[in-house]
């Protein structure tokens, strides 16, 4: 998809809560809502139901993106997504031409490849649950691949670089989902 999920489900918000951010930026989701799978998945391991090419809460004949599908599509545009090396302009080519805060020396997205990747920031859980921090200046997607039980593994590009790097937070934040055609 050439844009974020804008999909209602249990575990999802708006940015700062204001749906006039999910017209823009899409939906923030937890793991285990991404993945429409029970919310005890954010803190234990649900690794053995996630299949293949998992549907989660993507439309028919879409996917959640794996990390080895992250990986490739990163690759391609512009390399080393597993390592985060700064000599890597992957970040840059899948940014959106809009959107993103300035940063000196860093060149604004070019959006090579119309992946159109927006900065549409993150939710905190536990504590802090109900507080966003990042528009503007950084965008991360889910992948369908857990990292740990509490963990899994995303994408996330950032204003002040050009390069792409992991964003495997806990399952319990709240990010962007990409669906993929099967």
């Amino acid at each position: 998809m050439a844009e974020n999920l804008d999909y209602y489900v249990s575990g999802s918000k708006c940015y700062n809560n204001d749906e006039a951010n999910c017209a823009i930026y899409g939906r923030l989701y937890n793991w285990a809502a991404a993945m429409a799978l029970p919310p005890n998945c954010n803190s234990s391991s649900c690794d053995s139901q996630v299949s293949a090419k998992h549907q989660g809460i993507c439309p028919s004949g879409w996917h959640i993106p794996s990390d080895a599908e992250w990986t490739t599509l990163i690759d391609y545009v512009g390399g080393a997504s597993t390592t985060g090396t700064r000599a890597s302009t992957a970040g840059t080519k899948l940014k959106s031409r809009e959107g993103w805060n300035s940063y000196s020396g860093v060149p604004a997205g070019t959006d090579d490849y119309g992946f159109s990747a927006l900065p549409g920031g993150f939710g905190y859980p536990g504590a802090l649950a109900g507080m966003f921090g990042g528009v503007g200046y950084n965008g991360g997607c889910w992948s369908a691949s857990e990292r740990t039980a509490n963990d899994a593994y995303g994408r996330a590009m950032s204003y002040d670089v050009e390069y792409t790097y992991y964003s495997g937070d806990g399952k319990n934040h709240l990010y962007s989902i990409r669906c993929v055609q099967d």
